[in-house]
Protein backbone atom coordinates (compact mmCIF):
# COMPACT_ATOMS: atom_id res chain seq x y z
CA UNK A 1 0.00 0.00 0.00
CA UNK A 2 1.25 3.45 -0.60
CA UNK A 3 2.52 5.92 2.01
CA UNK A 4 0.31 8.90 2.45
CA UNK A 5 2.40 12.67 3.32
CA UNK A 6 2.59 11.61 7.13
CA UNK A 7 4.08 7.74 6.20
CA UNK A 8 0.72 5.72 6.84
CA UNK A 9 -0.76 3.19 4.88
CA UNK A 10 -3.27 3.90 2.54
CA UNK A 11 -5.61 1.19 1.19
CA UNK A 12 -4.68 0.40 -2.71
CA UNK A 13 -7.31 1.31 -5.24
CA UNK A 14 -9.80 -0.78 -6.45
CA UNK A 15 -9.17 -1.21 -9.94
CA UNK A 16 -12.35 -3.05 -10.33
CA UNK A 17 -14.59 -0.63 -9.43
CA UNK A 18 -13.16 2.15 -11.46
CA UNK A 19 -13.28 0.16 -14.52
CA UNK A 20 -15.94 2.41 -17.06
CA UNK A 21 -19.24 0.98 -16.29
CA UNK A 22 -20.10 0.13 -20.05
CA UNK A 23 -16.87 -1.84 -19.96
CA UNK A 24 -18.12 -4.03 -16.64
CA UNK A 25 -21.60 -4.90 -18.24
CA UNK A 26 -20.12 -6.20 -21.47
CA UNK A 27 -17.55 -8.36 -19.21
CA UNK A 28 -20.77 -9.23 -17.49
CA UNK A 29 -22.70 -10.04 -20.07
CA UNK A 30 -20.38 -12.98 -20.97
CA UNK A 31 -20.67 -14.53 -18.08
CA UNK A 32 -23.92 -16.68 -16.72
CA UNK A 33 -25.87 -15.96 -13.98
CA UNK A 34 -23.95 -18.15 -10.92
CA UNK A 35 -20.78 -16.31 -11.87
CA UNK A 36 -21.87 -12.86 -12.19
CA UNK A 37 -23.52 -13.64 -8.58
CA UNK A 38 -20.25 -14.73 -7.85
CA UNK A 39 -18.31 -11.48 -9.31
CA UNK A 40 -20.42 -9.42 -7.13
CA UNK A 41 -18.18 -10.46 -4.10
CA UNK A 42 -15.50 -8.91 -5.19
CA UNK A 43 -15.74 -5.57 -4.28
CA UNK A 44 -18.35 -3.51 -2.04
CA UNK A 45 -19.08 -1.02 -4.24
CA UNK A 46 -20.36 -4.49 -7.00
CA UNK A 47 -22.63 -5.80 -4.26
CA UNK A 48 -25.59 -5.27 -5.80
CA UNK A 49 -24.63 -5.08 -9.47
CA UNK A 50 -25.88 -8.20 -10.28
CA UNK A 51 -29.34 -6.21 -9.80
CA UNK A 52 -29.06 -3.72 -11.89
CA UNK A 53 -26.72 -5.26 -15.56
CA UNK A 54 -28.63 -4.96 -18.57
CA UNK A 55 -27.74 -8.15 -19.88
CA UNK A 56 -29.19 -11.47 -18.20
CA UNK A 57 -28.59 -15.48 -19.03
CA UNK A 58 -30.18 -18.41 -17.10
CA UNK A 59 -28.73 -21.22 -18.42
CA UNK A 60 -27.57 -24.80 -16.48
CA UNK A 61 -25.21 -23.39 -13.91
CA UNK A 62 -28.11 -22.05 -11.83
CA UNK A 63 -28.29 -25.74 -10.99
CA UNK A 64 -26.09 -26.80 -8.34
CA UNK A 65 -26.37 -30.90 -9.19
CA UNK A 66 -27.52 -33.17 -12.08
CA UNK A 67 -30.08 -34.19 -10.36
CA UNK A 68 -31.63 -30.79 -10.30
CA UNK A 69 -32.44 -30.97 -13.94
CA UNK A 70 -35.09 -33.46 -13.30
CA UNK A 71 -36.95 -31.38 -11.32
CA UNK A 72 -36.32 -27.25 -12.35
CA UNK A 73 -38.24 -25.90 -9.96
CA UNK A 74 -35.64 -26.33 -7.12
CA UNK A 75 -33.36 -24.25 -8.59
CA UNK A 76 -34.61 -21.89 -11.86
CA UNK A 77 -37.92 -20.87 -9.94
CA UNK A 78 -36.49 -19.56 -6.84
CA UNK A 79 -32.94 -17.81 -8.31
CA UNK A 80 -35.74 -16.37 -11.28
CA UNK A 81 -38.19 -14.78 -8.67
CA UNK A 82 -35.54 -13.48 -7.10
CA UNK A 83 -33.48 -11.85 -9.41
CA UNK A 84 -36.96 -10.27 -10.95
CA UNK A 85 -37.87 -8.95 -7.56
CA UNK A 86 -34.83 -7.26 -6.89
CA UNK A 87 -33.29 -5.91 -10.44
CA UNK A 88 -33.43 -2.55 -11.19
CA UNK A 89 -32.76 -0.99 -13.96
CA UNK A 90 -33.40 -1.77 -18.12
CA UNK A 91 -32.86 -5.00 -19.26
CA UNK A 92 -31.49 -5.15 -23.19
CA UNK A 93 -31.13 -8.71 -23.30
CA UNK A 94 -31.82 -11.77 -22.18
CA UNK A 95 -31.11 -15.83 -22.56
CA UNK A 96 -32.90 -18.58 -21.12
CA UNK A 97 -30.48 -21.62 -22.29
CA UNK A 98 -32.05 -24.79 -20.54
CA UNK A 99 -32.33 -27.53 -23.31
CA UNK A 100 -30.54 -30.24 -20.93
CA UNK A 101 -34.13 -30.25 -18.64
CA UNK A 102 -35.49 -33.20 -18.32
CA UNK A 103 -38.86 -31.27 -18.08
CA UNK A 104 -39.58 -27.58 -18.98
CA UNK A 105 -40.13 -25.12 -16.44
CA UNK A 106 -43.14 -22.57 -16.34
CA UNK A 107 -40.76 -19.41 -18.18
CA UNK A 108 -44.40 -17.28 -18.33
CA UNK A 109 -43.24 -15.28 -15.12
CA UNK A 110 -39.65 -14.72 -16.55
CA UNK A 111 -41.73 -13.61 -20.35
CA UNK A 112 -44.32 -11.49 -18.04
CA UNK A 113 -41.25 -9.56 -16.76
CA UNK A 114 -39.77 -8.32 -19.77
CA UNK A 115 -39.45 -4.51 -20.58
CA UNK A 116 -41.32 -4.81 -23.73
CA UNK A 117 -40.21 -1.26 -24.69
CA UNK A 118 -36.53 -1.48 -24.17
CA UNK A 119 -35.53 -5.36 -24.42
CA UNK A 120 -33.52 -5.91 -27.84
CA UNK A 121 -31.87 -9.17 -27.71
CA UNK A 122 -33.73 -12.25 -26.40
CA UNK A 123 -32.71 -15.73 -26.59
CA UNK A 124 -34.85 -18.65 -25.40
CA UNK A 125 -33.62 -22.72 -25.90
CA UNK A 126 -36.14 -24.63 -24.47
CA UNK A 127 -35.85 -29.13 -23.98
CA UNK A 128 -37.89 -30.66 -26.35
CA UNK A 129 -41.50 -31.08 -24.85
CA UNK A 130 -44.71 -32.54 -26.85
CA UNK A 131 -46.63 -30.07 -26.83
CA UNK A 132 -44.10 -27.94 -26.86
CA UNK A 133 -44.39 -24.65 -24.74
CA UNK A 134 -46.29 -21.72 -25.98
CA UNK A 135 -44.92 -18.52 -26.59
CA UNK A 136 -47.91 -16.22 -24.70
CA UNK A 137 -49.48 -13.07 -26.41
CA UNK A 138 -47.49 -10.94 -23.97
CA UNK A 139 -44.36 -11.42 -25.58
CA UNK A 140 -45.30 -10.31 -29.10
CA UNK A 141 -45.73 -6.51 -27.22
CA UNK A 142 -41.85 -6.52 -27.29
CA UNK A 143 -41.05 -3.67 -30.06
CA UNK A 144 -37.93 -2.66 -29.37
CA UNK A 145 -36.56 -6.12 -30.48
CA UNK A 146 -33.17 -6.85 -32.78
CA UNK A 147 -32.24 -10.02 -32.45
CA UNK A 148 -34.25 -13.22 -31.43
CA UNK A 149 -33.85 -16.42 -31.35
CA UNK A 150 -36.32 -19.50 -30.22
CA UNK A 151 -36.37 -23.35 -29.91
CA UNK A 152 -38.58 -25.86 -29.34
CA UNK A 153 -41.41 -23.39 -28.61
CA UNK A 154 -44.84 -22.60 -31.10
CA UNK A 155 -45.53 -19.33 -32.28
CA UNK A 156 -49.41 -18.29 -32.74
CA UNK A 157 -49.53 -14.47 -33.31
CA UNK A 158 -52.09 -12.22 -31.36
CA UNK A 159 -54.56 -10.11 -33.63
CA UNK A 160 -53.35 -7.06 -31.75
CA UNK A 161 -49.68 -8.15 -33.31
CA UNK A 162 -48.14 -5.12 -35.51
CA UNK A 163 -44.44 -6.51 -36.26
CA UNK A 164 -41.57 -6.42 -34.51
CA UNK A 165 -40.42 -3.36 -36.71
CA UNK A 166 -36.35 -3.02 -35.64
CA UNK A 167 -35.64 -7.09 -35.84
CA UNK A 168 -32.58 -7.66 -37.45
CA UNK A 169 -31.90 -11.04 -36.85
CA UNK A 170 -34.66 -14.14 -36.69
CA UNK A 171 -33.50 -17.72 -35.83
CA UNK A 172 -36.22 -20.84 -35.37
CA UNK A 173 -35.23 -23.59 -35.03
CA UNK A 174 -37.34 -26.69 -34.26
CA UNK A 175 -40.26 -24.42 -33.92
CA UNK A 176 -43.96 -25.07 -34.51
CA UNK A 177 -45.93 -22.48 -36.52
CA UNK A 178 -48.39 -22.53 -39.65
CA UNK A 179 -47.32 -21.01 -42.79
CA UNK A 180 -49.69 -18.13 -42.14
CA UNK A 181 -47.97 -17.33 -39.12
CA UNK A 182 -44.93 -17.24 -40.75
CA UNK A 183 -45.72 -15.24 -43.37
CA UNK A 184 -47.37 -12.69 -41.19
CA UNK A 185 -44.17 -12.82 -38.80
CA UNK A 186 -41.84 -12.17 -41.88
CA UNK A 187 -43.49 -9.58 -43.42
CA UNK A 188 -44.30 -7.75 -40.21
CA UNK A 189 -40.37 -7.57 -39.82
CA UNK A 190 -39.69 -4.74 -42.57
CA UNK A 191 -35.70 -4.23 -41.19
CA UNK A 192 -35.01 -8.00 -41.13
CA UNK A 193 -31.92 -8.54 -42.67
CA UNK A 194 -30.00 -12.07 -41.17
CA UNK A 195 -33.11 -15.33 -40.85
CA UNK A 196 -32.02 -18.86 -39.66
CA UNK A 197 -34.91 -21.58 -40.24
CA UNK A 198 -33.75 -25.29 -38.86
CA UNK A 199 -35.91 -27.80 -38.27
CA UNK A 200 -39.12 -26.33 -38.82
CA UNK A 201 -42.11 -28.16 -37.31
CA UNK A 202 -44.59 -27.24 -40.95
CA UNK A 203 -45.41 -29.78 -43.68
CA UNK A 204 -47.01 -26.42 -45.48
CA UNK A 205 -45.20 -24.31 -48.19
CA UNK A 206 -44.00 -21.02 -46.26
CA UNK A 207 -43.32 -17.85 -48.61
CA UNK A 208 -40.79 -15.43 -47.35
CA UNK A 209 -41.49 -11.67 -48.01
CA UNK A 210 -38.37 -9.69 -47.04
CA UNK A 211 -37.14 -6.53 -49.06
CA UNK A 212 -34.06 -6.03 -46.58
CA UNK A 213 -32.83 -9.90 -46.58
CA UNK A 214 -28.92 -11.01 -46.90
CA UNK A 215 -28.48 -13.60 -44.89
CA UNK A 216 -30.33 -17.00 -45.04
CA UNK A 217 -29.65 -20.32 -43.66
CA UNK A 218 -32.60 -23.67 -43.82
CA UNK A 219 -32.35 -26.93 -43.08
CA UNK A 220 -35.37 -29.03 -44.01
CA UNK A 221 -37.14 -29.40 -47.03
CA UNK A 222 -36.61 -26.52 -49.79
CA UNK A 223 -39.76 -27.47 -51.59
CA UNK A 224 -41.27 -25.74 -48.91
CA UNK A 225 -39.79 -22.66 -48.92
CA UNK A 226 -40.16 -19.94 -51.22
CA UNK A 227 -37.95 -16.98 -51.53
CA UNK A 228 -40.52 -14.01 -53.22
CA UNK A 229 -39.32 -11.14 -52.58
CA UNK A 230 -35.64 -10.69 -51.65
CA UNK A 231 -34.00 -8.69 -53.84
CA UNK A 232 -30.60 -8.02 -51.91
CA UNK A 233 -30.64 -11.49 -50.17
CA UNK A 234 -26.46 -12.45 -51.22
CA UNK A 235 -26.02 -15.19 -48.37
CA UNK A 236 -27.04 -18.11 -48.49
CA UNK A 237 -26.93 -21.65 -47.27
CA UNK A 238 -29.02 -24.79 -47.69
CA UNK A 239 -29.09 -27.88 -45.79
CA UNK A 240 -32.06 -29.84 -47.21
CA UNK A 241 -33.21 -32.95 -45.66
CA UNK A 242 -33.84 -33.93 -49.19
CA UNK A 243 -34.53 -32.48 -52.39
CA UNK A 244 -36.88 -34.16 -54.51
CA UNK A 245 -37.56 -32.26 -57.87
CA UNK A 246 -40.29 -33.12 -60.31
CA UNK A 247 -39.25 -31.10 -63.15
CA UNK A 248 -36.47 -28.53 -64.52
CA UNK A 249 -38.55 -25.56 -63.06
CA UNK A 250 -38.64 -26.70 -59.33
CA UNK A 251 -34.46 -26.42 -59.73
CA UNK A 252 -34.38 -23.28 -61.33
CA UNK A 253 -36.67 -22.11 -58.63
CA UNK A 254 -34.40 -22.40 -56.21
CA UNK A 255 -32.22 -19.58 -57.95
CA UNK A 256 -33.97 -17.65 -59.88
CA UNK A 257 -35.34 -15.57 -57.22
CA UNK A 258 -31.88 -14.38 -55.67
CA UNK A 259 -30.91 -12.34 -58.73
CA UNK A 260 -28.27 -10.33 -55.89
CA UNK A 261 -26.57 -14.15 -54.60
CA UNK A 262 -22.68 -13.35 -54.01
CA UNK A 263 -21.96 -16.37 -51.59
CA UNK A 264 -23.88 -20.19 -51.84
CA UNK A 265 -23.09 -22.86 -49.35
CA UNK A 266 -24.99 -26.19 -50.39
CA UNK A 267 -24.76 -29.10 -47.68
CA UNK A 268 -26.09 -32.69 -47.19
CA UNK A 269 -27.01 -33.31 -50.72
CA UNK A 270 -29.56 -35.97 -50.54
CA UNK A 271 -31.72 -36.28 -53.75
CA UNK A 272 -34.33 -38.59 -55.16
CA UNK A 273 -33.28 -40.90 -57.84
CA UNK A 274 -36.26 -39.58 -59.93
CA UNK A 275 -35.09 -36.40 -60.14
CA UNK A 276 -31.90 -37.65 -62.40
CA UNK A 277 -32.95 -35.73 -65.78
CA UNK A 278 -34.53 -32.62 -64.74
CA UNK A 279 -30.91 -30.19 -63.89
CA UNK A 280 -30.35 -28.47 -66.98
CA UNK A 281 -26.78 -28.10 -68.36
CA UNK A 282 -27.16 -24.63 -67.14
CA UNK A 283 -29.15 -21.91 -65.42
CA UNK A 284 -31.84 -19.95 -68.02
CA UNK A 285 -30.29 -17.29 -66.06
CA UNK A 286 -26.39 -17.09 -64.99
CA UNK A 287 -26.01 -16.10 -61.29
CA UNK A 288 -23.47 -13.10 -62.60
CA UNK A 289 -23.15 -12.16 -58.65
CA UNK A 290 -22.14 -14.93 -57.16
CA UNK A 291 -18.22 -15.09 -55.67
CA UNK A 292 -18.29 -17.71 -53.36
CA UNK A 293 -19.16 -21.45 -53.79
CA UNK A 294 -19.62 -24.15 -51.19
CA UNK A 295 -20.31 -27.52 -51.42
CA UNK A 296 -20.00 -30.19 -49.30
CA UNK A 297 -20.77 -33.86 -48.28
CA UNK A 298 -21.97 -34.34 -52.05
CA UNK A 299 -20.38 -37.06 -54.50
CA UNK A 300 -18.99 -35.90 -57.56
CA UNK A 301 -19.19 -39.46 -58.90
CA UNK A 302 -22.99 -39.81 -58.35
CA UNK A 303 -24.90 -38.42 -61.69
CA UNK A 304 -27.48 -36.55 -60.09
CA UNK A 305 -24.72 -34.64 -57.61
CA UNK A 306 -22.31 -34.22 -60.12
CA UNK A 307 -25.23 -32.33 -62.35
CA UNK A 308 -25.81 -30.05 -60.13
CA UNK A 309 -22.37 -29.18 -59.04
CA UNK A 310 -21.26 -28.63 -62.77
CA UNK A 311 -24.78 -26.88 -63.55
CA UNK A 312 -23.82 -24.08 -60.63
CA UNK A 313 -20.24 -24.10 -61.80
CA UNK A 314 -21.13 -23.21 -65.26
CA UNK A 315 -24.12 -20.74 -64.46
CA UNK A 316 -21.48 -18.90 -62.30
CA UNK A 317 -18.98 -16.73 -64.79
CA UNK A 318 -17.69 -14.56 -61.94
CA UNK A 319 -16.58 -16.93 -59.29
CA UNK A 320 -13.89 -15.62 -57.32
CA UNK A 321 -13.82 -18.66 -55.13
CA UNK A 322 -14.96 -22.70 -55.27
CA UNK A 323 -14.74 -24.84 -52.59
CA UNK A 324 -16.07 -28.72 -52.58
CA UNK A 325 -15.95 -31.83 -50.24
CA UNK A 326 -16.89 -34.71 -50.70
CA UNK A 327 -18.74 -36.98 -48.76
CA UNK A 328 -16.88 -40.19 -47.03
CA UNK A 329 -18.56 -43.39 -48.00
CA UNK A 330 -18.10 -46.60 -45.87
CA UNK A 331 -17.66 -48.61 -48.69
CA UNK A 332 -15.54 -46.10 -50.59
CA UNK A 333 -17.94 -46.64 -53.73
CA UNK A 334 -20.16 -44.01 -55.48
CA UNK A 335 -23.58 -44.78 -55.08
CA UNK A 336 -24.07 -44.55 -58.97
CA UNK A 337 -21.68 -44.37 -61.31
CA UNK A 338 -21.28 -41.31 -63.85
CA UNK A 339 -21.49 -42.79 -67.45
CA UNK A 340 -18.99 -42.50 -69.37
CA UNK A 341 -19.87 -39.93 -71.89
CA UNK A 342 -21.21 -37.69 -69.48
CA UNK A 343 -17.47 -37.89 -68.25
CA UNK A 344 -16.42 -37.55 -72.06
CA UNK A 345 -18.77 -34.59 -72.11
CA UNK A 346 -17.54 -32.15 -69.19
CA UNK A 347 -14.39 -30.56 -71.33
CA UNK A 348 -17.15 -29.39 -74.09
CA UNK A 349 -19.88 -28.16 -71.74
CA UNK A 350 -16.81 -25.39 -70.37
CA UNK A 351 -16.12 -24.75 -73.78
CA UNK A 352 -17.11 -21.14 -74.34
CA UNK A 353 -16.61 -20.34 -70.90
CA UNK A 354 -13.66 -18.37 -69.29
CA UNK A 355 -13.57 -17.78 -65.14
CA UNK A 356 -11.63 -14.61 -65.50
CA UNK A 357 -12.00 -14.11 -61.90
CA UNK A 358 -11.65 -17.06 -60.02
CA UNK A 359 -8.53 -16.90 -57.52
CA UNK A 360 -8.94 -19.90 -55.30
CA UNK A 361 -10.41 -23.51 -55.75
CA UNK A 362 -10.44 -26.39 -52.85
CA UNK A 363 -11.17 -29.99 -53.39
CA UNK A 364 -11.13 -31.47 -50.04
CA UNK A 365 -11.76 -35.75 -49.14
CA UNK A 366 -11.80 -36.57 -53.08
CA UNK A 367 -11.61 -39.70 -55.11
CA UNK A 368 -9.63 -38.50 -57.28
CA UNK A 369 -11.22 -40.54 -60.40
CA UNK A 370 -12.00 -39.79 -63.88
CA UNK A 371 -15.03 -37.34 -63.13
CA UNK A 372 -12.76 -35.29 -60.47
CA UNK A 373 -9.55 -35.51 -62.84
CA UNK A 374 -11.64 -33.77 -65.35
CA UNK A 375 -12.98 -30.68 -63.21
CA UNK A 376 -9.56 -30.02 -62.07
CA UNK A 377 -8.44 -30.09 -65.62
CA UNK A 378 -10.99 -27.53 -66.93
CA UNK A 379 -10.96 -25.10 -64.12
CA UNK A 380 -6.73 -25.09 -64.52
CA UNK A 381 -7.33 -24.44 -67.86
CA UNK A 382 -10.07 -22.05 -67.86
CA UNK A 383 -8.94 -19.66 -65.23
CA UNK A 384 -6.79 -17.30 -65.65
CA UNK A 385 -6.65 -15.87 -62.49
CA UNK A 386 -6.30 -18.62 -60.60
CA UNK A 387 -3.56 -18.43 -57.68
CA UNK A 388 -4.22 -21.23 -55.71
CA UNK A 389 -5.79 -24.85 -56.25
CA UNK A 390 -5.53 -27.46 -53.05
CA UNK A 391 -6.22 -30.95 -53.08
CA UNK A 392 -6.91 -32.95 -50.41
CA UNK A 393 -7.27 -37.17 -51.63
CA UNK A 394 -9.44 -39.37 -49.76
CA UNK A 395 -6.53 -42.27 -48.43
CA UNK A 396 -5.36 -43.87 -51.46
CA UNK A 397 -2.45 -46.19 -51.95
CA UNK A 398 1.00 -44.42 -52.28
CA UNK A 399 1.69 -45.25 -55.95
CA UNK A 400 -1.92 -44.48 -56.78
CA UNK A 401 -1.37 -41.29 -55.31
CA UNK A 402 2.09 -40.41 -57.12
CA UNK A 403 0.27 -41.24 -60.24
CA UNK A 404 -2.55 -38.92 -60.01
CA UNK A 405 -0.01 -36.03 -58.89
CA UNK A 406 1.98 -36.39 -61.73
CA UNK A 407 -1.12 -36.37 -64.20
CA UNK A 408 -2.38 -33.48 -62.31
CA UNK A 409 1.12 -31.53 -63.19
CA UNK A 410 0.80 -32.41 -66.91
CA UNK A 411 -2.49 -30.34 -67.49
CA UNK A 412 -2.46 -27.36 -68.94
CA UNK A 413 -2.53 -23.98 -66.98
CA UNK A 414 -4.30 -20.86 -67.82
CA UNK A 415 -2.54 -18.94 -65.34
CA UNK A 416 0.94 -18.22 -64.72
CA UNK A 417 0.82 -17.83 -60.83
CA UNK A 418 -1.34 -20.82 -60.11
CA UNK A 419 0.39 -22.88 -57.08
CA UNK A 420 -1.26 -25.83 -57.12
CA UNK A 421 -1.02 -27.95 -52.86
CA UNK A 422 -1.39 -31.63 -52.99
CA UNK A 423 -2.22 -32.29 -49.32
CA UNK A 424 -1.98 -36.58 -48.00
CA UNK A 425 -1.76 -37.64 -44.78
Amino acid sequence: MPPDEQGLSLPSPDRLSNLNIYLIDDILSRLSFRDVVRVSTLSNDWQYICWRIPHVKFDQTVWKTPEDLTSPTIGFIPILESFLRFHRGIILKVTLNITSLIVCPDVDRLIFSLDTDHLQHFVLKLPFTYPPYRLPNFFFNCSALRHLYLKECEIQLPCFFKGFNKLIRLILKSVMLSSDTFESLISNCPLLEDLVLKDIDNLYPMSINAPKLRSFVFRGDIQLIYLENVPVLSNVLYAPRELVLQDEDDFVNIFSSIPALECFSWDFFEVDNGSTEVIPTRLPSALNCLKRLFMSWINLGEYLELSFSLCIIRSSPNLEEIEIKECILSDGDYFESVPQEVVDEIPASFSDITFNHLRTVKFYDVLLEEVEMQLIKVLLAKSPALVKMVIKPRQMETNKSLNVLAEITKFQRASSKVEVVYLVD
